[in-house]
């Protein structure tokens, strides 16, 4: 038996015309005998034959059988082909099919040594040279085997080198069963392992003529070809572990950093959960972290010192405080407060609203398509906010609702809802429209059309005012010069409220004088809520706004209640601002002017 190690042997043999039948049965005899010589097996020697005349058989592959017996039955089972004799169509299936790894060769990096013998009777009908070179270059070892009337220089242009040991002439069919013995010490030769001394560090396989070496498994060879280093599997970056790689002989471990688990697929990490142990003794909230964990109090509430119980600090966010605009939390207690403008009533939560004056309020709401629809359900709420500012009524505040994009759609009209309910109920059904941003084309609708008597704005003589309020997040596609000067023009006070990615130049040239006054912004759409108080002192009017009746200045009645005003204006402002100290004394000068002039009257 061979003991140079696995071997991949494709035997490819000529079974042209010109070959006998009784010659073809020495052939069967030729590779029969070598292959009881060889130590055949899936992880020893394996053999494939194929048979060849102007066409190309595949009789078994190496990865069909790997008993001789199998082997020598589908041997016998051949039948020649009988035609020409195109060897270089052979050797070229060979390289192309018969030595692929899905026909059962091993791949390259084993280093299984592929030999494919060839044995023919005659000359080639095709070319064979080039070919021939090609698999040579692909690692296969050929041996070439003529029989009697072989062209030797064919045999020569497709064996390997060196030519002496690859190339053999029979002359007869009768003498191939002897020269089987001499190929078979040819392909076997000596087991150089044994003969030479190989230097392998771990093991050493042999092959024909050669050797090889061979390292343990978990490791590599070196580029000295002999010696052997450990392999880091961790090294390639491709192990998939969470925190740390561990390298093993030619494996690997993961491991986690101190306060995590490995979890079950073995390469993340899991933290753990100290909270779970059920020892932490937090009043609220446990919090674990890694190598502990700590203590946390609801909103609204202190850490004690002791790292566990919890104090309440804003009751404002601890209690249902009912407050309708703002609580203010004070120690152990609360207070609600109203926007300025707005007392607190009775029942110290609510605030009273517009109730004193009339104002028409048309809202130009954007519903562009950069609003996103989550945000313009925010754009709703806060219209609806501003509407619980006011007493809504025929005769009191009316209200009415514009939404834009690429075009401009009346939702409502001032004249449409009588109660605050109803509009509040309209506003939550209005529909996103999306698309572009012409505050333009909208501030024009408005101007025409919101404001006119057929869509319910009162007439000027009657001294209504009237309020725009314009809403946006963006720069506008067209422009808005020409209608915000006119809607100035025009009687109406303009208010502008910028969100996101709105373009300050604009809400300036919208909003009316003084535009510190008239436009507002917040950066999202969740903080925007703030800017309702804002307005709340703007849009509601102060008392006495309306159709008002006409008294001259200088009646005993009318230079009275002038008097009693000017002095409570007077306290409001000692009590806000020291600064006004100078219209203080304007205006007390004034009052003792009047007071002279009543007296003279008198």
């Amino acid at each position: 038996k061979c003991r140079t190690g696995p071997l991949d042997i494709v035997f490819v043999i000529d079974s042209s015309r010109s070959v006998r039948p009784f010659e073809f049965e020495t052939m069967r005899r030729f590779m029969m005998d070598i292959i009881s010589s060889l130590d055949v097996g899936p992880n020893a020697t394996r053999v494939g034959v194929i048979q060849y005349s102007s066409q190309v058989q595949n009789i078994f592959s190496l990865k069909t059988f790997f008993t001789r017996a199998d082997m020598e039955r589908a041997i016998n089972s051949i039948i020649p082909l009988a035609q020409g004799t195109m060897t270089g169509l052979a050797i070229q299936y060979a390289m192309n099919v018969a030595f692929t790894t899905q026909e059962g060769a091993r791949p390259l990096h084993k280093r299984v040594p592929r030999i494919a013998v060839i044995v023919t009777d005659g000359r080639p009908q095709d070319r064979v040279t080039e070919v021939a070179t090609q698999a040579r270059n692909a690692g296969i070892e050929i041996y070439a085997v003529g029989i009697q009337r072989a062209d030797m220089n064919s045999l020569r242009a497709m064996a390997s080198p060196p030519l002496e040991e690859h190339v053999f002439l029979v002359e007869s069919f009768e003498l191939i069963q002897q020269f089987a013995k001499q190929f078979q010490d040819k392909l076997c030769g000596v087991d150089m392992c044994v003969e030479r001394e190989h230097g392998c560090q771990h093991s050493c396989i042999s092959t024909p003529g050669s050797f090889y070496c061979e390292c343990n498994p978990g490791y590599r060879l070196n580029v000295d070809g002999k010696t052997c280093s450990p392999i880091d599997a961790c090294a390639d970056g491709r192990h998939g572990c969470q925190h740390h790689c561990v390298s093993l002989r030619g494996s690997y471990s993961c491991r986690c950093r101190a306060g995590y688990y490995l979890s079950h697929n073995k390469r993340s990490c899991i933290m753990i959960d100290y909270c779970s142990f059920g020892n932490h003794s937090c009043q609220h909230e446990c919090v674990s972290i890694p190598n502990g964990h700590y203590c946390r109090c609801h909103s609204g509430f202190t850490l004690q010192p002791d790292s566990k119980s919890c104090r309440a600090t804003d009751l404002c966010n601890g209690v249902d405080h009912g407050c309708e605009f703002k609580c203010v939390s004070t120690e152990g207690s609360y207070h609600c407060v109203c926007p300025e403008g707005q007392q607190l009533q009775a029942d110290g939560k609510t605030c009273n609203k517009c109730g004193a004056g009339h104002v028409d309020l048309v809202m130009v709401i954007d519903g562009s398509k950069s609003v996103r629809p989550q945000n313009f359900e925010l754009v709703k709420q806060f219209v609806n906010r501003i509407v619980d500012l006011l007493e809504v009524s025929p005769q009191g505040t009316r209200v009415g609702l514009v939404q834009y994009s690429s075009r401009v759609r009346t939702e409502f009209p001032l004249n449409k809802y009588h109660s605050a309910d109803e509009i509040k109920k309209a506003v939550m059904d209005v529909e996103y429209m999306e698309k572009g941003t012409m505050t333009g084309l909208a501030l024009k609708h408005m101007v025409e059309h919101s404001f006119s008597e057929l869509e319910g704005a009162r007439p000027l003589s009657h001294n209504i005012p009237r309020i725009g309020l314009v809403f946006t997040d963006g720069r506008s596609q067209d422009d808005i010069s020409e209608w915000a000067r006119r809607a100035k023009e025009s009687g109406i006070v303009m208010f502008a409220v910028g969100v996101g990615k709105a373009v300050e130049e604009e809400l300036r040239a919208i909003a009316s004088e003084p535009v510190e006054q008239h436009f507002s912004y917040s950066a999202d759409f969740s903080t925007m809520t703030h800017l309702v108080e804002n307005f709340s002192l703007n849009i509601c009017p102060e008392e006495g706004k309306g159709e008002t009746e006409i008294r001259s200045p200088c009646e005993c009645e009318a230079l009275v209640q002038f008097q009693t005003n000017t002095v409570a204006i007077l306290q409001s402002l000692t009590e806000k601002n020291i600064l006004w100290a100078c219209a203080l004394a304007q205006m007390t000068a004034r009052l003792e002017d009047l007071e002279k002039q009543i007296a003279n009257k008198k």
